[in-house]
């Protein structure tokens, strides 16, 4: 119940403090290419059950089609405004919509596309016992994570035996600690490494 309520008082006051850049950032996304403001994904929450994640659109229209994950920092599908969006996760600021309408949390394990959860251990699957967050230790540690699967020649290969892994141990040290100072001290971290 505090979390929940942490959750709402912090997205609330993060939407209403940065509604002039979420309005630079969506005109900014009309006037770069072709197609809707923001994109829409499905992917797997709290409990196995999926939802409608939000994001800023930072690809041309139908470039989701080549796969989900990133072919890198030259990735030619991203947008030009999208790779700033990107670099400094402003792509992700929507998600805040998510986190009131119960969908997500501010700190949880970030959600990801059925596709790859079907790969989880059963261990691993019990990072589905708490709501998926827009940030985490594994969104800290893996900032560079386009730079690191550029190296490999299967990208997606990549993700699932190595960056997957390492990810989700991250994400079970969360769930099976879990605390509002935690989350706070999470959330002081992630700023950090943005700024």
């Amino acid at each position: 119940m505090i979390k929940r309520l942490f959750d709402i008082a912090f997205a609330l006051s993060i939407l209403i403090i940065l509604s002039p850049l979420l309005i630079i950032i969506s005109l900014l996304i009309k006037l770069d290419s072709k197609g809707e403001i923001l994109f829409s994904q499905i992917r797997v929450g709290k409990n196995n059950k999926d939802f409608k994640i939000f994001k800023f659109r930072t690809m041309f229209i139908d470039s989701e089609k080549e796969g989900y994950l990133s072919h890198g920092t030259h990735d030619k599908r991203i947008t030009p405004i999208g790779k700033i969006l990107r670099k400094f996760k402003l792509d992700e600021l929507p998600q805040l919509f998510n986190v009131l309408i119960g969908d997500m949390s501010i700190v949880g394990p970030r959600p990801e596309v059925r596709k790859y959860v079907d790969f989880y251990s059963e261990e691993q699957m019990k990072v589905l016992t708490v709501k998926p967050g827009i940030t985490e230790y594994a969104s800290i540690e893996f900032t560079n994570e386009n730079e690191i699967l550029e190296q490999y020649d299967d990208i997606e290969k990549a993700y699932i035996e190595t960056i997957m892994p390492q990810k989700l141990n991250l994400n079970l040290r969360y769930v099976r600690s879990q605390s509002i100072l935690q989350d706070v001290r999470i959330i002081i971290l992630t700023l950090k490494k943005l700024i």
